[in-house]
């Protein structure tokens, strides 16, 4: 296993072992003498030095993980058994954690918990780290990640998209590669819909498989805690630390053991999907090819595929919002919206205050409704061992998601409104990439305290998906992959960025080069391209983006490379060389020379506060 050697934020050199994306590769680095201590401190001083914001709302201080750090050792030191010992974790902003405050996303309702959240407790128990509290939508309310004080949570793919809600930032701070997994919540799909966008694992569990103690509530008796993970196994090893009953919650429920166990599958077995006239992708033809493909890929594993009737599923699902379910988003804020309304997003204000035309009447009424459909729903399930549903139909533009707020974040829900009010078990997963490079993922759909028995069937068809980035190897090792320098469209965020992403590449730190490196905006180039070139008279440090790209991909990655770029060999600031992209000279006669800001990212930032057109 070959190494490199960088700064930690404490000072002393640090042995990089590998990416670190998953439980797997974490053990592996401690098991081979990383130090914890300096891992934890590294990935604070990197989100501090990113800039928190947009994903992140609070972060952990240095002196207070490594407080829980060394308790987590002592504990160790004297025989008990940590699990997730080492671990960073994030959390989402309406879930306490003690030494941070909870928001809700929402500044002025701001709190100092006492302690921690009891899953949150169960956690750290088992040597976990709570790295920070990320963005959401505010007070939970909404499936794309838009409605937040703090900033917009973007897609990781194409930060042009949302990366869906309302646990946008747990899913992006998983995805982004900070954190092995988060805690999100789920009452609508909000655990399920921003897995899906960003291509990784999304565990809703059972109601009540979770304590809510600590939780500031949606919709109380809906509420889920959920996890993002990039692997099945990580979420389920997770939940099964996470889960417990808790006397002291109300909506606790004492599952058993079988909840969480391993299933083995029959050879044979039934999945339901609803009757194609019933499927909808709101135009989405990609999406709706890719769940297509996913039916035939269950099908391989040994699945008959079962049409049913959608509309009691779909009628359930029109009361979350439609219906005096609302008023319980109301009873959880009612003191404070009414004190402060102004503090309140508006699209969330507006949401929340329609519950005031609604009666004690109304509110039975809908309860008979929903029971009404669960009746008719136990024929379906009479027929299918279990569901299979596009996770979202499609995915929106940020500012297509702003200019039609209400309608667009309702067609998001379309197949994940129903689960909670029907008392279901789901698990969303990577099912595909559309050809922008955009994700599309599949959830499976179980009864009540089947999340283990649908979580073994969702990782083997994820299994199946081959090369899927949210779906990492299990122990992977520096050698299998080799880090490369981007400067320009494949940077986060930018337009090339999924031909890194979509072969499984990992964003591994921001820096610079080494003095001596000049960079050029090339002209007829689209995407818009940077070229850089050595030139030992430049005395700016230009600003990379280090990705471990598996090897696997790395020839097909350089294929795609048209001149005058190519892959060559970048000297970074601390003297490590690492292979980047370089340019031929001969394409920089009419390039503009844009050494002296810096970077790309400068550069479109100065093109955009002057008005002026790209190259």
């Amino acid at each position: 296993m070959t190494t490199d050697t960088t700064r930690s934020a404490v000072g002393a050199p640090a042995t990089r072992l590998g990416p670190l994306h998953d439980l797997a590769s974490y053990r592996s680095a401690y098991a081979a003498g990383a130090s914890p201590a300096q891992v934890i401190a590294d990935l604070l001083a990197r989100i501090e030095a990113d800039g928190p914001a947009p994903v992140w709302i609070s972060v952990m201080p240095l002196a207070q993980a490594m407080a829980m750090l060394a308790a987590a050792q002592a504990r160790r030191d004297a025989g008990g058994e940590l699990p997730l010992f080492g671990i960073p974790f994030a959390v989402k902003d309406n879930i306490d954690v003690l030494g941070l405050p909870t928001t809700a996303g929402c500044p002025e309702f701001a709190y100092e918990p006492q302690q921690h959240a009891f899953v949150v407790q169960q956690l750290v128990d088992a040597g976990a780290i709570p790295v920070g509290k990320t963005n959401l939508d505010q007070f939970a309310t909404g499936l794309n990640g838009s409605r937040s004080p703090y900033g917009i949570p973007r897609c990781v793919f194409d930060q042009d998209y949302v990366s869906g809600g309302s646990s946008s930032g747990s899913a992006v701070a998983v995805a982004n590669g900070s954190v092995v997994f988060a805690l999100g919540t789920d009452t609508a799909g909000s655990g399920r819909v921003p897995a899906s966008f960003n291509n990784l694992v999304g565990l809703k569990p059972t109601k009540g498989l979770f304590s809510g103690s600590g939780l500031v509530p949606a919709a109380r008796s809906l509420d889920c805690i959920s996890v993002f993970a990039h692997t099945v196994d990580d979420a389920l090893a997770v939940t099964r630390v996470a889960a417990g009953y808790d006397v002291a919650d109300a909506f606790s429920r004492q599952a058993g053991p079988a909840a969480l166990a391993e299933k083995q599958w029959p050879n044979r077995f039934t999945f339901g999907v609803p009757a194609a006239h019933q499927l909808e992708f709101f135009g989405d033809d990609q999406a709706e090819a890719l769940f297509a493909q996913a039916i035939e890929k269950l099908e391989g594993q040994g699945g008959t595929c079962v049409r049913f009737d959608y509309l009691p599923f779909q009628q359930a699902a029109q009361l979350l919002y439609a219906g005096p379910w609302v008023a319980e988003r109301l009873a959880a804020i009612e003191d404070f919206v009414e004190r402060q309304p102004e503090a309140v997003h508006p699209v969330v204000r507006d949401i929340v205050l329609s519950a005031r035309g609604m009666s004690a009447v109304d509110t039975f009424n809908a309860i008979y409704r929903l029971a009404d459909y669960v009746r008719q729903a136990e024929q379906t399930w009479r027929a299918i061992d279990v569901m299979l549903l596009p996770t979202a139909p499609t995915i929106y533009t940020v500012e297509q998601m702003l200019a039609d707020p209400v309608l667009l974040n309702s067609n998001l829900g379309y197949y994940t409104n129903f689960v909670n009010l029907m008392d279901l078990s789901a698990i969303a997963v990577p099912a595909g990439l559309r050809g922008n490079g955009l994700p599309f993922g599949v959830t499976f759909v179980g009864r009540a305290f089947e999340d283990g028995a649908i979580a073994c069937l969702a990782r083997a068809f994820t299994n199946q998906q081959g090369g899927q980035p949210a779906v990492p190897s299990a122990a992977p090792a520096v050698a299998e992959t080799i880090a490369v320098a981007v400067v320009g469209a494949h940077l986060s965020g930018q337009p090339l960025n999924h031909q890194l992403t979509g072969r499984g590449a990992r964003l591994r730190s921001r820096t610079r080069t080494a003095p001596g490196y000049a960079l050029y905006a090339l002209a007829n180039t689209t995407p818009e391209k940077p070229g850089m070139i050595r030139d030992a008279s430049a005395a700016g440090n230009i600003e990379v983006e280090i990705w471990d790209l598996p090897l696997a991909g790395f020839g097909a990655f350089v294929d795609e490379i048209p001149a005058p770029l190519g892959i060559g060999t970048v000297t970074l600031e601390d003297g490590s060389t690492v292979k980047g992209f370089l340019c031929e000279p001969y394409a920089l006669q009419q390039a503009r020379d844009i050494t002296h800001l810096g970077g790309w990212r400068a550069y479109r930032a100065s093109l955009a506060q002057a008005g002026q057109p790209a190259p």
